[in-house]
């Protein structure tokens, strides 16, 4: 039974994380494909510069959310079912968390929905972990964004974010008790999230990333490009 009920909630975290906001509020403000332009991604740094502010803020609530209700939907059915695997450990509510958050993951940057190419899952991250860890989330956003403010770079805040979030749980896991099971998300998390921004550290490294307000660029012919008063 409780097979059956980590399958349900590895389904659903990733059909929600699979939902594609970045691409659906594009759209809707006229924007066309956003994968169309920059990154050629969907999530809120893209969206930023071909659609704007308003449109950007508006994705980032969505993706946090996904990764968020993930977690709530897997503990309300996995509820106090668990299965003991060796002499201590447990499969119970807070592996299924887990794990659902990271489906979440993996369908924002695979969603079955737009042929497998999505984001590269920090908004996500961030809501799976909200739900899981407050405090560990609220300090890796804050250095998430300072340090995209500081340097412009969304890519290196993202990174310094994830990997701070990551950090901070060391302590708090080792010294105050909390569950190992936050170490091993933000960890498999954060591994994901640097490996999806390989293309941003090179770009770090040979100093040709794209700072925050610089011009988005065409990079196919999915869509018409976004007039330049309104690419964020």
């Amino acid at each position: 039974m409780i097979v059956a009920k980590f399958f349900v909630v590895i389904l659903i975290g990733y059909i929600l994380g699979s939902i594609p906001f970045g691409a659906i509020v594009a759209r809707l403000m006229g924007k066309g494909d956003v994968r169309g332009y920059g990154s050629g991604k969907i999530g809120t740094t893209n969206v930023l510069r071909v659609a704007g502010k308003k449109a950007a803020f508006l994705v980032a609530v969505c993706d946090i959310s996904k990764g968020a209700l993930a977690v709530v939907f897997a503990g309300l059915i996995v509820g106090r079912s668990y299965l003991v695997v060796g002499d201590s450990f447990a499969l119970g509510a807070l592996v299924a968390q887990c794990v659902a958050a990271l489906a979440a993951m993996a369908g924002h940057n695979w969603p079955v929905f737009l042929k497998f190419k999505g984001g590269r899952g920090v908004a996500t991250f961030f809501g799976g972990l909200v739900a899981l860890c407050p405090a560990a989330a609220i300090f890796g956003g804050e250095v998430l964004i300072l340090g995209t403010g500081l340097t412009r770079f969304s890519s290196l805040g993202s990174i310094a974010g994830v990997v701070s979030a990551y950090s901070i749980l060391i302590p708090l896991t080792v010294l105050n008790g909390f569950p190992i099971e936050y170490l091993v998300y933000t960890f498999i998390g954060t591994i994901a999230i640097i490996i999806m921004h390989r293309d941003n550290i090179v770009r770090l490294f040979n100093g040709k990333e794209r700072k925050l307000g610089e011009k988005t660029e065409v990079i196919s012919s999915v869509s018409s490009p976004p007039s330049d008063e309104n690419t964020g």
